[in-house]
């Protein structure tokens, strides 16, 4: 009896990980396609993969996940780049592009902003 409930709060657990990653995807996904959008440039394979995560304290204060996806468009559709989408939550929180003239950042209102200096955390 322990080991079957056991078991299933792990399924549960995991099944709610899982669908909090797919909405979180979706948003970073729709953000790249608004940047590409207000830059006029290409999305290219209109997708995005995961390349950080970690947890994070979200503005209430409570413990989310801070998520980094990688995405690449096209300047002139000859040329490969890569953009970034931080989310914390589900949040958009930035966009980054590197653009042929320099990296531009956008922040969550889809609005270039100044790029914002390397950080450890």
């Amino acid at each position: 009896m322990e080991t079957a409930l056991v078991t299933l709060l792990i399924v549960v657990a995991v099944g709610l990980y899982w669908s909090d990653a797919l909405r979180a995807r979706d948003q970073a996904v729709r953000a790249a396609r608004r940047a590409c959008r207000g830059l006029d440039v290409q999305l290219l394979d209109v997708t995005v993969s995961l390349a950080r995560i970690r947890p994070a304290r979200g503005p209430s204060g409570r413990l989310t996940w801070r998520r980094e996806y990688r995405f690449e468009f096209s300047v002139d559709g000859a040329d490969r780049r890569p953009g970034y989408v931080q989310l914390l939550g589900r949040q958009c929180r930035g966009v980054q592009l590197d653009m042929p003239e320099g990296r531009t950042v956008m922040g969550p209102d889809q609005r270039p902003r100044a790029p914002a200096q390397p950080s450890d955390g």
